[in-house]
């Protein structure tokens, strides 16, 4: 069993380890929209396991952004708003982490 020190070392703010974990999952929910952009551009095979994945991953944000947005041809802006949304969230998440 770990014991609260030995998780959090004397004289660090546990709120720093909860800021890092919280950056971290924004961070990469970033790069896994990114990878589904380039999987869009070098045409993977959707029903590969991973594309799959990547799929399930980031459609029940992007999908609800798509819909809001008019048609726009050929072109998606739902990944980079959905980026930049995110990128945002985690400015304020992590504000107010360190307002704590």
């Amino acid at each position: 069993a770990y014991r609260t020190s030995d998780l959090w070392p004397e004289g660090t703010d546990p709120m720093t380890g909860i800021a890092f974990v919280v950056n971290l999952l924004f961070t990469l929910y970033i790069f896994v929209i990114f990878a589904r952009v380039i999987m869009s551009w070098a045409r993977v095979d959707p029903y590969h396991p991973v594309a799959q994945w990547i799929f399930r991953l980031t459609e029940p944000f992007l999908g609800p952004i798509r819909n809001m947005m008019p048609q726009t041809g050929m072109v998606d802006w739902s990944p980079m708003i959905a980026m930049f949304v995110l990128i945002i969230l985690r400015q304020v998440a992590l504000m107010l982490l360190q307002s704590f």
